[in-house]
């Protein structure tokens, strides 16, 4: 608890009873007129005190600092309150801060019995809160009897006078306490009484009181209600300064009430008839509408038909055929436009417009215009990862995909293959006038020549050929131009990281192992190549090296029989002699 100031201290102060008996109306006198409040004059000021003339043989005294901020000087009235005399000296003791609280008492009792509202001065913050002036008396304002919300800065309400209530009165420590909170408290039940006197759908006056960036506060009677920025005009409305000005008196309507949470919706624009109320008959579906471009979104453009009226040609209504990128493209700020009324909403207030449907639909006729099989030209617009984009006539676009630009070589892009606004023949191989799609083939204008290719490199056959690039997963051969094939890591003759062994522009010798002309792929084999010449190395040497036919010795088979005929020779010899 704070310095009580209302404490009566010092030598020959009356006792705590005998002050509150006085501030009950019951004071002893004497000749001095002691314990009471008179009227003296001010004849003398120093550093420390005040001599003041109350009619007595001597004059007062009392410390400077009671005056506190208050400049006094000689010849000036004040109350004061006559504590007691210095036997000694005669001196009289006065006290001023006494006499505020004794001249004060009544009104803060009454304050505080009839629960009436009286201004303070916050004059210091102590601890637990502040200290405050209520009529001239200092009292104390505890922090949670500030504001009904939390106090993020105390230092605000320094030297602020405020409305406060008396909501404690100790007689006998001579305590006051106040609350703001409770002021506020009360004045937000007599707000939210008068704001259920307010209806919705009535219309009542107020002042602009603060303007900002969503809208406009109101004065109502004292209660504070919202325009929002869409509530203040039909048209849109970018600054609500361009609408009203602080201190503008306006008449609103009431568009709901929320007394639970103290908020009052208004709307300035129902002051006036919807413009939309006549827009359906203004402007059928189907009629021609002009405009002008307000502004331009990603998803399409705001167009006005008149002073509060706006349409809406989405991105997709622009063109026949492909939409734009962005609006921008085709369409500018300020530009007059022709264009034709899709759709009315009054209840969501839009007008759904068509830019395109103001021209002849050029898909139409598409089907006898470009038969499937039927030869174009067509301009190269834009790409996306899987094709180009081709106008072919107004409205009318191709999309040429990747895998049709050519019949031999593969593509990671199409703008590999062509640049925008180059100019080339395809065939058209579909179209389909419900999703308004037109595919075209560059490869189809021209003859298939995969039905060649795989009759003259048929499988087995030899040739020699330029390395065009090399991964780990292997090599990609230039066969001829516009035609490649690859050689799979495990068809390499040299044995590990590819990119160490070969590199592009070198010249290696392959072999056919598979034509795939569905794939676009031509597989090879350098590693077959080598074992077929390895085949017929060995082939040919063994032509070359072959031994003389062996000649047949029957001379130990016939030996036998050889000498059986010497031996039946000699016998016949031997009987002839």
């Amino acid at each position: 608890m704070p310095d009580e100031p209302n404490a009566i201290k010092g030598p020959g102060a009356i006792s705590d009873d005998e002050f509150l008996k006085l501030i009950e109306g019951q004071p002893a006198t004497d000749a001095l007129r002691i314990n009471e409040v008179v009227e003296g004059t001010v004849v003398k000021v120093t550093k420390t005190e005040a001599f003041v003339d109350i009619g007595a043989k001597s004059e007062g005294v009392l410390p400077l600092a009671e005056f506190k901020d208050e400049e006094i000087k000689p010849g000036d009235k004040v109350k004061v309150y006559v504590e007691y005399v210095e036997p000694n000296e005669g001196l009289i003791k006065l006290s001023k801060d006494k006499a505020d609280f004794l001249l004060a008492w009544d009104k803060i009792k009454e304050a505080y019995q009839d629960n009436l509202t009286v201004d303070a001065r916050v004059v210091r913050q102590v601890k637990g809160g502040f200290i405050v002036e209520v009529f001239g008396v200092e009292a104390f304002m505890p922090g949670s009897q500030v504001d009904t919300r939390k106090v993020r800065n105390f230092g605000a309400f320094l030297g602020k006078t405020i409305p406060v209530k008396v909501i404690k009165l100790n007689k006998l420590r001579k305590n006051i306490v106040v609350s703001r909170k409770e002021v506020m408290e009360e004045e937000l039940e007599r707000a939210r009484a008068r704001l259920m006197e307010i209806q919705p759908d009535t219309v009542v006056e107020g002042v602009v009181k603060t303007i900002t960036e969503f809208g406009v506060f109101v004065d109502v009677g004292g209660i504070d209600g919202l325009i929002h920025i869409s509530d203040l005009s039909w048209t849109r409305v970018r600054d609500p300064r361009d609408v009203v000005t602080p201190g503008e008196r306006v008449r609103v309507k009431v568009l709901s009430v929320d007394p639970e949470n103290m908020k009052l919706s208004l709307g300035l624009k129902h002051m006036t008839p919807h413009p939309w109320e006549r827009i359906a008959e203004k402007y059928p579906i189907g009629s021609k509408v002009k405009g002008k471009i307000t502004s331009l979104v990603e998803f399409g453009a705001f167009v006005e038909l008149e002073p509060g009226v706006e349409g809406l040609i989405h991105i997709s209504e622009m063109v026949w055929g492909r939409p734009p990128a962005h609006p921008r493209d085709i369409l500018e700020v300020g530009q007059e436009v022709e264009a034709i009324v899709l759709n009315v909403d009054i209840d969501r207030q839009r007008i759904s417009l068509g830019l395109k449907q103001a021209t002849p639909d050029p898909w139409a006729d598409i089907e006898k215009r470009y038969p499937v099989g039927s030869e174009v030209e067509g301009v190269v617009q834009d790409f996306d990862n899987y094709g180009a984009y081709l106008e072919i006539d107004k409205g009318i676009q191709g999309y040429l995909h990747i895998s049709n630009i050519s019949w031999t070589k593969r593509f990671s892009s199409p703008a590999e293959a062509m640049s925008k606004g180059q100019r080339l023949k395809v065939k058209v191989i579909d179209v389909d006038k419900k999703t308004r799609l037109m595919e075209v083939s560059l490869k189809h204008a021209r003859p298939n020549p995969w039905e060649e290719i795989k009759k003259r490199m048929p499988e087995g056959s030899e040739i020699k050929a330029v390395v065009a690039s090399v991964t780990e997963r292997g090599l990609t051969i230039k066969i001829d131009e516009g035609l490649e094939g690859f050689v799979p890591q495990s068809h390499l003759q040299k044995r590990g990281n590819p990119k160490e062994n070969y590199s592009p522009g070198q010249e290696i010798n392959l072999v056919v192992l598979e034509v795939e002309p569905e794939r676009k792929r031509i597989v090879l084999s350098e590693r077959n190549f080598y074992k077929a010449k390895e085949a017929e190395r060995k082939e040919e040497m063994a032509a070359r090296f072959k031994p003389e036919p062996a000649r047949l010795n029957l001379g130990e088979i016939l030996k036998a029989e050889l000498d059986r005929l010497e031996e039946l020779r000699e016998e016949g010899k031997k009987e002839e002699g």
